[in-house]
């Protein structure tokens, strides 16, 4: 090797050293401010208003738009209690360009849903407007714009539109009630130790709202509806120079009112005293626990260095999770689950925070696993392989994100602006962000890691320990819980011990099969490959996402093959199965040998059929393949996880029992289905004692030792040549036995005539109407969609008159399904929450609705909002990579076309007035239905018990 030669190379050296120095992240200093990135473009207006536009291909075609105002319930006064929210509806009724009812006609005209896409919230700090955007007409794009406006000053405030949404915002209001809202009264003066935002929640106060006068109404909307604290968040497919053109045209306008109030945020005090709360209902989903550490307010990550904290805070939260995770997996764990982290209580607090959902065990032992295992953590911090797991995930993550960088979806930009405007959340773009955590991440050391532990997990300090739960005997009291901190604090812990596990799933690849036949589809963009084994293979390779690659697989078989007697065990042979972990791998040894991995396989027994599904990153292909071999392989057989599922299962089912929705769920399937075994019902605790361990692994093997009769689908991010190899290995090498493969018809169908019912649960003035048409039907694709049109009108119909003419519902809705399997066969459901006083109101008015369907059919207006929204989904959906996969297997299941998927936009423009009103005479039979209405037990019994204790 010459001299020149070396100092060549040594040159070269130096040069791009030089060059990764000038580029990466270790050039910029720590405490440099992180720069908006490069992805969009902030602004801001003379008046104060501050803009966001960022031009974003995906969806193609479709714009999203934000009206985000800093101003939310915090801010009410005394005689505003829930004004900011009404203020919110309010802007859907009525302002300068848009007469009551005519902004969310225009919109639906455009293919704009109402809920599904056109939205707003309202939270303690701030209000959010929703209004994605079709691009192809311009028109639409500039009055979105008009839209926004007049929003932000436009809204007319017409007393007789006020009193009809009071009652549609009470109808709310009343959705809330419940054992969550009950118990939540009584929790948050505790948990914002007695701040204003447990005064102010957003849905307001309900003797303001039946009550409140228009002129507090305008006031709020007058006080904090202004430019200096508005921001319009602009991402999609624009020009920039337009939008911003637009931007100035409409916002300049607005003005700041003369003598503004001062915009303030609430503080909430530190808490200094340990203090525990119980609080009861007989109506609680489960029982849990909190122990919430002192508020500390809220630093952003304004730097690179306070960005590498928050890099580091999700390193101790994934780690510290996982320790958590592993005790949950017990044979009698100390809680069902349970979680330690840093977490925000509102944009501006954040506290340390212990949880766990609580088993048959109790609070004791889940206050002192908790305690201990942050005390542990503390004192004895994290292992080397536990760090180098939590880095692999970590930046496995980011590194996605960075893949689709070019293809996420507009409306996750535009969040992210809104946090940067609300709670200035830095907006680097993934490029900068993927390069601080490639740089960053790996130079996080454990030593600084155990650190970090130390000061961010509380040795001793004032805390709030909460028990909510069932009203049961057994019930701790304050003074117990206190007493389990204090004597779980005094025990002494040792370092955790992290077992070590296999470095790969297997130790090398099955002896691979062949492919033995191959043919194109090139209208659908298919590759059908035959393997030596049996099994087919169909790919579509597809540009829609630089990092994800889906798998799908069915074939007839499924629960149908197993008798009654069998039938729990069919039902959770998968979810058993999947709880004991893979070959000899425990779930935990799984998610070891998994990390820094993007792969995950299910598989299971449906209703009538046996399914696999699997999802992978671009590079992890392998990986999943290898997870699908393996629960082809064998199955893993451990009683203890086997009985800490089944224990679990069992607590939830105890703890919904005495819920109303579950009661009501059960009294609409056995009326639907008159108790036959094989009815899809919710199952009591003492029916998870009837399931038998073996006789589950037997079913499962049944199914899943043969891969007979499957055809795998793998549409994504990959290249059909290099996939090859991969697919002779994994699915050509996997057997082949016979096995059955077609449903059995067991008999199950919904009862005929007319069959009411009545349930009586809950405490709350609350109730819930139940309409299930169900019937025999030829199944076929026009047929379907013709089904699916009719539940779009309903829905359309429904909103509009239950919701927005009668003021008797604030949600609700229609669904439908058209099915060949076993048997033709269609059912509608309607489900419609109410008060009592309006369930006969609601029931005459939805038959009258359905009538006049029936014999006049839908309008014009109705065909076209129903059509223009579902062209426009559809013309989304052929850019996503699940849609493909959903559509091709139906084809396969149901033996229709698969081009059908290209065709969508004929059929649905095909569709006329007279299709659908024949769809309502066949589909709805007002002589073949069940109606079941839930109604409250006790009106005005309504009771929640709350004890408190303290301690120093």
């Amino acid at each position: 090797m010459s001299n020149n030669f070396v100092r060549s190379l040594c040159l070269a050296a130096v040069l791009f050293a030089h060059m990764l120095a000038n580029a990466a992240p270790s050039a910029l200093r720590l405490d440099e401010p992180i720069p908006v990135g490069p992805q969009v473009k902030v602004g801001k207006l003379a008046n104060g208003l501050t803009w966001y536009i960022q031009r974003n291909a995906r969806p193609e075609r479709k714009l999203e738009l934000r009206l985000v105002v800093k101003a939310g319930s915090i801010l009410e006064d005394e005689d505003q209690r829930g004004l900011a929210h009404f203020v919110e509806h309010m802007a859907f009724n009525g302002s300068t360009h848009f007469r009551k009812h005519e902004l969310v006609s225009y919109l639906q005209s455009i293919g704009v849903g109402y809920g599904a896409d056109l939205n707003a919230y309202t939270s303690f700090d701030e209000t959010v407007y929703i209004l994605p955007i079709p691009t192809d007409q311009p028109q639409s794009v500039a009055k979105a714009f008009q839209v926004l406006e007049d929003w932000a000053h436009g809204v007319r405030f017409e007393p007789e539109a006020i009193d009809k949404e009071r009652a549609i915002v009470l109808e709310e209001l009343r959705l809330g009630k419940g054992a969550s809202d009950r118990m939540g009264k009584q929790i948050y003066p505790k948990i914002f130790n007695g701040s204003k935002y447990a005064e102010r929640l957003p849905i307001g106060h309900e003797d303001v709202l039946r009550s409140f006068r228009p002129a507090a109404l305008k006031r709020f909307y007058r006080d904090w509806y202004r430019p200096d604290l508005m921001a319009v968040v602009v991402v999609g497919d624009i020009d920039p120079a337009r939008a911003e053109s637009l931007i100035r045209s409409h916002f300049s306008r607005l003005k700041n009112p003369a003598r503004p109030r001062a915009r303030e945020y609430a503080a909430i005090p530190a808490r200094a005293d340990t203090e525990a709360l119980v609080v009861l209902d007989h109506e609680a989903s489960g029982n849990s626990v909190l122990i919430r550490y002192p508020l500390q307010p809220v630093r952003e990550p304004g730097t690179i260095r306070a960005y590498r904290e928050e890099l580091m805070q999700a390193l101790f939260g994934a780690m510290l999770n996982q320790r958590l995770i592993e005790l949950a997996q017990q044979p009698e764990p100390p809680f069902m689950a349970a979680s330690s982290a840093l977490g925000k209580l509102t944009p501006r607090y954040h506290s340390y925070n212990a949880s766990a959902s609580l088993g048959p065990r109790g609070a004791a032992p889940a206050i002192a696993a908790l305690v201990q295992e942050n005390e542990r953590a503390r004192r004895h911090g994290f292992g080397a392989q536990e760090l180098e797991r939590a880095k692999k995930n970590l930046m496995r993550s980011y590194e996605q994100a960075w893949n689709e960088r070019a293809k996420s979806d507009s409306a996750t930009y535009a969040a992210e602006y809104i946090r940067n405007f609300l709670q200035h959340e830095a907006i680097p773009g993934i490029d900068t962000e993927y390069r601080y955590v490639q740089e960053l991440v790996p130079g996080i050391s454990l030593e600084e890691l155990n650190a970090y532990a130390r000061r961010t997990i509380p040795a001793d300090s004032g805390k709030l320990v909460l028990y909510t739960g069932m009203n049961k005997p057994d019930a701790p009291t304050g003074a117990q819980l206190l007493a389990a901190v204090a004597e779980a604090a005094r025990q002494p812990v040792l370092p955790h011990d992290d077992k070590a596990v296999a470095a790969r799933l297997m130790d090398k690849p099955p002896a691979p099969g062949r492919i033995v036949a191959e043919r194109h589809d090139k209208a659908l963009g298919l590759t059908h490959l035959s393997l030596s084994n049996g099994v087919k293979v169909i790919l579509k390779p597809t540009d829609f996402l630089n990092d994800q690659v889906m798998l799908s697989a069915a074939r007839f078989g499924g629960q149908s093959l197993f008798g009654d007697q069998d039938i729990l065990n069919a039902r959770f042979a998968n979810a058993i199965v999947a709880s004991m972990g893979v070959k000899d791998f425990s779930p935990l040894d799984m998610r070891k040998i998994l990390a820094g991995k993007a792969a995950g396989v299910t598989v299971g027994l449906g209703s009538y059929t046996d399914l696999v599904a699997g999802a992978s990153g671009a590079s992890d292909i392998e990986t999943m393949l290898q997870l699908l071999w393996l629960k082809f392989s064998t199955v893993r057989r451990d009683e203890d996880l086997f009985r800490a599922y089944v224990g679990k299962q069992a607590e939830l089912a105890r703890n919904q029992s005495g819920q109303p929705g579950r009661r009501f769920g059960d009294a609409v399937v056995s009326a639907l289905y008159n108790n036959h075994p094989r009815a899809p019902r919710a199952l009591e605790a003492d029916d998870y004692a009837k399931i038998d361990l073996d006789r589950s692994i037997e079913i499962f093997r049944q199914r899943f030792s043969s891969a007979k009769d499957l055809t795998f689908i793998m549409v994504g991010s990959f290249d059909a040549d290099a996939v090859r190899p991969l697919l002779a290995t994994y699915l050509g090498s996997l057997p082949t036995p016979d096995i059955p493969v077609a449903y059995r018809d067991v008999g199950l169908r919904p009862v005929t005539g007319v069959v009411k019912r009545e349930v009586r649960s809950g405490l709350e003035p609350k109730s819930t109407i139940s309409l299930n048409f169900t019937g025999q039907a030829e199944f076929s694709e026009t047929e379907q969609l013709r089904l699916a049109a009719l539940i779009e009108v309903i829905n359309l119909r429904l909103i509009e008159v239950l919701r927005e003419q009668m003021a008797m519902i604030y949600g609700g809705g229609a669904n439908g399904a058209l099915s060949k399997i076993p048997y033709g066969n269609y059912s509608i459901g309607i489900s419609l929450p109410t008060g009592p006083e309006h369930v006969d109101k609601v029931l005459a008015a939805t038959f009258a609705e359905i009538r006049r369907l029936q014999e006049q059919g839908p309008s014009a207006a109705e065909m076209e909002k129903v059509k223009t929204n579902w062209i426009q989904n559809h013309r989304r959906s052929l850019r996503e990579n699940g849609y493909w996969v959903a559509n091709l297997q139906a084809a396969l299941t149901e033996g229709t076309d698969p081009a059908s998927i290209l065709d969508v936009e004929r059929q649905v423009q095909a569709l006329s007035a007279q299709d659908v009103q024949a769809a309502a005479r066949r589909y709805i039979d007002t002589q073949n239905y069940v109606q079941v209405v839930l109604n409250p037990e006790k009106p005005g019994a309504a009771h929640v018990a709350a004890s408190v204790g303290t301690g120093n």
